[in-house]
């Protein structure tokens, strides 16, 4: 059935099922982006090294960002190190931990994938002004905190 087709109903009665829907098509089109780019990555790999442009982090800090959990998170890191994307390191505040960075090699991914990302958030405000654009992200980080808070 065509949701413009459903019956009138309360506001934000489908909300979570609009942001599922948002989520999976952001997804969905950022992996076609990357194919079409020549990039065989998932999403998750796509945030792991977005996160590690800006940085080297932990396994268990790109897991949040990435929601995976640790043992995922693991699986995904072997197989960016084993394309020489990403290289893990002795944590110098902590001797059991380890770290990930970019190489070289990731390095020179990010700055094509970052471009798939442009184009992909491009894609997906097209037709909304800066303003508009500028609210939605806002309602958005409102909506966000207002579930996460503590009570």
């Amino acid at each position: 059935m065509n949701e413009s087709c459903l019956p009138p109903s309360e506001p934000g009665t489908q909300l979570g099922l609009l942001f599922r829907q948002v989520r999976d098509a952001m997804w969905a089109r950022m992996e076609r982006e990357l194919a079409a780019a020549g990039h065989d990555l998932t999403f998750s790999q796509f945030i792991t090294l977005k996160r590690l442009a800006h940085g080297e982090a932990s396994a268990s800090e790109l897991a949040r960002k990435a929601e995976l959990n640790p043992g995922a998170m693991t699986r995904l890191l072997d197989r960016l190190e084993e394309r020489g994307l990403t290289v893990r390191i002795a944590d110098p505040a902590d001797r059991r931990a380890l770290l990930v960075r970019l190489t070289d090699a990731g390095r020179a991914m990010w700055a094509d994938i970052d471009q798939c990302g442009v184009r992909v958030r491009t894609r997906a405000f097209e037709g909304l002004s800066d303003a508009e654009q500028d609210a939605l992200v806002r309602l958005l980080l409102q909506v966000r905190d207002n579930l996460t808070r503590e009570d």
